[in-house]
């Protein structure tokens, strides 16, 4: 399984930008599928992620109110909408595949990874 993250950019504080992350396979579908980032200097941390069917999110307490993950299923896609952005915001977002159809908020639930997508966010 591959999957390929893009939309990372530049972006001034309080500004928007909109992840997408394509997974090679349609049996990512029936899997949950995640968002992390890091920080230069920092470990790797949750932010966001969505069960099989969308039906269920969860998100790091920071980003709750202004990122929405959702997932097209027909398109094996995964999106993270970022609103309000922040510099505390800046770093190397990973979408990843879950073990299982459940949204998980841990590393290890999740299989298969990104190459990342930088976002810098400027004050």
């Amino acid at each position: 399984v591959q999957l390929q993250a893009s939309g990372g950019g530049l972006v001034q504080a309080g500004g928007s930008l909109r992840l997408s992350c394509v997974c090679s396979r349609r049996t990512c579908s029936n899997n949950g599928m995640g968002w992390f980032r890091q920080a230069p200097g920092k470990e790797r941390e949750f932010v966001a992620s969505i069960n099989w069917n969308g039906s269920n999110t969860r998100y790091l307490d920071s980003v709750r109110g202004r990122f929405t993950i959702s997932r097209d299923n027909v398109k094996s896609t995964v999106y993270l909408q970022m609103n309000s952005l922040s510099p505390e915001d800046t770093a190397a977002y990973y979408c990843a595949v879950g073990r299982s159809a459940f949204s998980a908020t841990s590393g290890t639930e999740f299989r298969y990874w990104g190459q990342g997508t930088e976002v810098t966010v400027s004050s």
